[in-house]
């Protein structure tokens, strides 16, 4: 079952990411399905892109070479920010 969109996030909010949606610093891979927690916003409150970190279900998903271009870009694995439009309350 699809999980309702949301316009405004809070902490704490489990959610998933839309199928289809690049990882923003990723952009040919697809993380349509992967969960996590909504940790903060930050940005423009007419505009506001979420942190999230991802659960343990997806991070055992990820493979090195993930790991690996993450930290090459000095970009810490277990963590992404999306848009509202991106995301999905997990049920």
């Amino acid at each position: 079952m699809a999980g309702k969109t949301l316009t405004k996030l809070t902490a704490g909010t489990k959610v998933r990411v839309k199928d289809g949606t690049p990882l923003p610093e990723f952009p040919d891979t697809d993380c349509g399905g992967w969960t996590g927690e909504i940790m903060e916003h930050i940005g423009k409150k007419s505009s506001p892109r979420y942190v999230l970190q991802w659960d343990d279900n997806t991070v055992a998903q990820f493979d090195e070479e993930y790991i690996a271009q993450c930290e090459e870009k000095k970009l810490f694995h277990l963590m992404a920010c999306f848009e509202a439009e991106e995301l999905e309350v997990a049920e």
